[in-house]
């Protein structure tokens, strides 16, 4: 099932945020965060598209299992590389930014995807223009776009499409 407003996700997230920030699951409490799930997603889904595109299925949830897995790998990965590059100053960083390309076609997938670069030690998004992501990194390797953008975007995107697109 895919959702075309994005609604029911928008106060499903609205919700799991209330029960998380109240650290309540009193009926008082559900009740009260509920309506102020629905109040507050009934005011702002049309001014934003983002939630369009998630699909709510077994398969879908099973990858975005997957994909928090993968981000904590790429997580760790990168932490280390980073903490041996301020530990051993003699190795070489290469500062720059690249130029890659994405096959993400949401809005929330580009979201996603750019937010995940970012959290990564040693890239920060910097600008997505259509396909395009400019993304500053530590450890510049070259000039090639296909070379940057399967070193940088391409074990993302892969199963985060399986997600939101």
């Amino acid at each position: 099932m895919r959702l075309k407003s994005g609604l029911p996700f928008l106060i499903i997230s609205l919700a799991v945020v209330w029960v998380l920030v109240t650290a309540s699951l009193r009926s008082d409490e559900l009740l009260i965060g509920g309506l102020v799930a629905v109040i507050i997603a009934l005011a702002v889904h049309k001014i934003s598209g983002v939630y369009s595109g998630i699909r709510l299925t077994p398969k879908a949830f099973a990858f975005a299992i997957v994909y928090f897995l993968i981000f904590l790998r790429e997580l760790v990965k990168a932490n280390l590389d980073v903490a041996v590059r301020v530990l051993k100053p003699s190795l070489p960083i290469r500062p720059g930014i690249v130029e890659v390309k994405t096959g993400m076609q949401s809005q929330l997938g580009r979201l996603v995807l750019a937010n995940s670069i970012t959290l990564t030690p040693g890239t920060l998004t910097l600008d997505v223009q259509g396909d395009r992501m400019f993304i500053h990194w530590i450890d510049v390797k070259g000039d090639d776009i296909d070379a940057s953008t399967k070193a940088i975007v391409s074990v993302f995107e892969r199963t985060l499409k399986e997600v939101v697109e």
